[in-house]
């Protein structure tokens, strides 16, 4: 049997926290154009820590029966009954207020409203009913992918501007693809569990092509950040550098006929282009 210590972790997802906060700390520094407050930056990983923590918990409730049918998830630690649902469903409206009260009273009220916007989106729209109704499921769960970067931004500026929207559109254009290559890579699984994932209700064949477009969309918008004088050419040359790359991986699709090898390059390569990104737009700002 599993250690409860680890289990605990698990049902937070930490890859999905890791990755949140990595991309919330490239936008903090960018906002913050070398005048860092540590502080702050440590107040905001800490509330977007619990409220991502949250989602997460309530994911893997409402996941749970659907979590059964797929070999990939068969063993998370509430299919398996390892922990108990009720517990965990009290656990995560602690974390949940836990997180929302450190934004409100050290961040501010902005980046408050916008997780719990992101919050709505990826439990409520996504997780409760587009995942298992709609092929658009991916692209509204992207967009609660897509604002913990806009709250990092917030964090610093307290106001929406054009390099926000920028910001939220690249991370939508980035999860799209890297989600469709997971469905391809785990389509047995979705299928088992009837979960109307896009290559499922219209082929891989025609999702390759969306991959391309979307990947090409993040592409020109990751761009805009430089072009807007937001990010430096440091910047601009890497994203162009990971961003060409990706999108010729994606084109090699339409000629490789071994799906699974194929969304595995995209989908480990979407990991390294959104590291990068987040990296560079932390150190490349413009003064």
């Amino acid at each position: 049997m599993k250690n409860h210590y680890i289990s605990y972790l698990e049902l937070i997802k930490p890859r999905i926290i890791f990755g949140n906060l990595i991309s919330m700390s490239g936008a903090f520094f960018l906002a913050s154009k070398g005048l860092i407050n540590f502080n702050l930056l440590l107040l905001n990983i800490i509330g977007m820590f619990f409220v991502i923590s949250s989602a997460c918990i309530l994911n893997n409730i409402i996941d749970c029966n659907i979590d059964k049918k797929m070999e990939r998830t068969k063993n998370r630690v509430l299919a398996i009954s390892l922990l108990p649902k009720n517990i965990m469903f009290i656990l995560a409206i602690i974390f949940f207020c836990i997180g929302i009260y450190d934004l409100y009273y050290f961040v501010n009220y902005l980046s408050m409203l916008l997780a719990i916007l992101g919050f709505i989106f990826y439990v409520v729209f996504y997780s409760i009913y587009m995942k298992k109704n709609s092929i658009y499921s991916t692209f509204v769960g992207s967009i609660s992918g897509a604002i913990p970067p806009v709250i990092g931004y917030c964090a610093v500026n307290n106001q929406l501007n054009i390099c926000t929207i920028i910001l939220l559109l690249i991370f939508i254009f980035w999860q799209v693809p890297h989600s469709y290559a997971i469905y391809i890579i785990y389509l047995k699984d979705y299928k088992n569990a009837n979960i109307p994932v896009f290559p499922i209700k219209k082929g891989i064949w025609i999702t390759k092509y969306y991959i391309f477009l979307y990947i090409f969309l993040f592409l020109i918008f990751s761009v805009m950040l430089t072009i807007l004088g937001y990010t430096g050419y440091k910047y601009l040359l890497s994203t162009m550098f990971v961003g060409i790359l990706w999108l010729y991986l994606s084109w090699t699709g339409f000629y490789i006929y071994n799906d699974i090898i194929w969304a595995r390059k995209i989908f480990r390569f979407s990991l390294i282009s959104i590291f990068i990104i987040s990296i560079m737009m932390a150190i490349d700002f413009i003064n």
